[in-house]
């Protein structure tokens, strides 16, 4: 009696396991076909928008200075950028979770480039330290290089979300 009691608790204890880590990691979903992109980390495939993991790109209305301190608006020049790389090819994500917008958390790839990557490398798009630590190499190698939004000033896209702006 006793050995059928444990064997019951253990295999509930495992059915609850099994259920927890089911709902706390998902199941990998793969969204894959021709993109319209919403803006430097944002697109959307059919019906599923999808936020690309691990980066933060300016926003579309965000300006940073180049090096003669010049404005330009960095975040649709980030846009511009993602949109140039797709190029109408079909792309490629995996996502095992929505954030609080129901969009799609996801690495995307066209032609077997990481674009979350490619963004960040490239001085599209920060390493969302918030939320991942993935891109921080590409990150570093942007900066050196003085890529994209790191030819000159910006502010950091969750801080300008927040309302800070460059200084006039």
């Amino acid at each position: 009696m006793l050995g059928n009691q444990m064997k019951q608790l253990f295999l509930q204890t495992i059915f609850i396991y099994t259920l927890t880590m089911t709902l706390a990691f998902g199941q990998t979903v793969i969204i894959e076909g021709r993109t319209r992109v919403i803006d430097g980390d944002t697109i959307k495939i059919e019906k599923s928008r999808i936020r690309l993991h691990g980066i933060d790109a300016p926003e579309n209305k965000q300006l940073c200075k180049d090096k003669k301190l010049s404005y330009w608006l960095c975040g649709q020049a980030a846009t511009k950028a993602l949109r140039k790389k797709i190029n109408n090819r079909v792309v490629e994500c995996f996502s095992d979770k929505k954030d609080r917008y129901k969009r799609h958390i996801a690495i995307c790839s066209v032609n077997g480039v990481n674009l979350n990557r490619w963004l960040v490398i490239n001085g599209w798009a920060v390493a969302y330290r918030k939320y991942s630590k993935d891109y921080i190499e590409a990150e570093t190698a942007a900066k050196s290089i003085e890529k994209g939004i790191w030819t000159g000033e910006f502010i950091l896209p969750w801080e300008w979300r927040r309302g800070k702006r460059l200084k006039q």
